[in-house]
């Protein structure tokens, strides 16, 4: 199992959001290369990054800050937010990025799944967030209405080898993820999971792994330092 740290960017800033609410968004780092520095000493082997402003009105501002993340400390990196295209995918690609994390085209345009997929492997992730079961889109703002299982399995049935769940209610709340939809997923699904959400302590690392999780994204948990990322490698590993 695999502990992914996350740095989440806005206005190129370190920031951190709670149940996804822009209106909540605080800065919690001061220099992205720098935390990455950090989570790399601590034994990380991928960061996980988002680009919020791409997410929610496809203002693509901060790729400038993964590409100096990726220059200057050499670490594996994947990327979401408002990746809605082929061209979107080569652009981030060329950024360095190792991973690219398809969100809401995913919900809205399956062919580019098929085709991204075709072309990229298993490069290529697919964002599952979910807020009371139903699938969110546009940066958390808009409701699909389709449940998070049916809409993993479909995506798993395009050729996906990769899924990270969120569950936004647990988003950045340190009350641990929502170990009951993991379980449901990890049962219908055979692709690699990772969990995102919540996780806030070893103990959250520890069950993820007993449930068969391949990964677990932490974010608020290590900023506030709830969460001690070189303890949680160790463990995961």
């Amino acid at each position: 199992m695999i502990v992914i740290p996350a740095i989440d960017l806005k206005d190129g800033q370190c920031v951190r959001l709670q149940k996804g609410d822009y209106d909540t968004v605080h800065k919690v780092a001061e220099d992205a290369v720098e935390t990455a520095r950090r989570f790399l000493a601590a034994g990380a082997r991928m960061i996980h990054m988002v680009d919020l402003d791409a997410a929610k009105d496809g203002e693509r501002m901060n790729y400038g800050v993964v590409g100096r993340v990726i220059r200057e400390t050499g670490a594996a990196v994947e990327l979401g937010g408002g990746i809605r295209s082929m061209q979107d995918i080569e652009r981030v690609l060329a950024l360095g990025v190792q991973r690219v994390i398809i969100g809401s085209a995913a919900m809205r345009n399956p062919p580019f799944v098929v085709e991204a997929v075709k072309a990229y492997g298993d490069r290529i992730v697919i964002g599952v967030d979910a807020k009371s079961e139903t699938v969110r889109t546009d940066g958390w703002l808009g409701d699909s209405g389709e449940n998070y299982i049916a809409f993993a399995e479909r995506m798993e049935s395009y050729g996906v080898k990769n899924i990270i769940f969120t569950d936004i209610d647990k988003d950045g709340m340190l009350a641990g993820p929502n170990f009951d939809q993991l379980a449901a997923l990890r049962a219908s699904v055979s692709c690699k999971l990772v969990a995102s959400g919540g996780v806030s302590t070893v103990q959250d690392i520890l069950r993820l792994k007993k449930l068969g999780i391949e990964g677990a994204i932490a974010g608020r948990a290590v900023y506030t330092g709830t969460l001690d990322l070189a303890a949680a490698i160790r463990e995961a590993e």
